[in-house]
């Protein structure tokens, strides 16, 4: 399953989140493929796939304390057209 991991730093946790990703480059744990990351100003973005939901919440957890954290499961075009098929087939 693919998870889109979304963050906000506060400016009061920005220095302590700067050095700890600079500390540890912010891999995620065994079991949890990061596929993308992105940063913006304050901000940033993560594509992340995992078989085990522990996984990414051990990842999120070990940031948590820095980061105002959202993840959403996401599923690509192709899988989400067939839902969607189904879904308009039951109507």
């Amino acid at each position: 399953m693919k998870f889109m991991v979304t963050w906000k730093t506060a400016p009061a946790h920005m220095t302590a989140a700067v050095t700890r990703f600079l500390e540890t480059g912010g891999a995620p744990p065994k079991g949890v493929k990061m596929l993308g990351r992105w940063h913006g100003a304050g901000i940033g973005f993560a594509l992340a796939e995992c078989k085990d939901g522990k996984a990414m919440f051990e990842w999120m957890s070990q940031w948590s304390d820095q980061l105002e954290l959202v993840v959403h499961p996401v599923v690509e075009d192709r899988e989400s057209a067939a839902v969607l098929r189904r879904i308009r087939k039951g109507k």
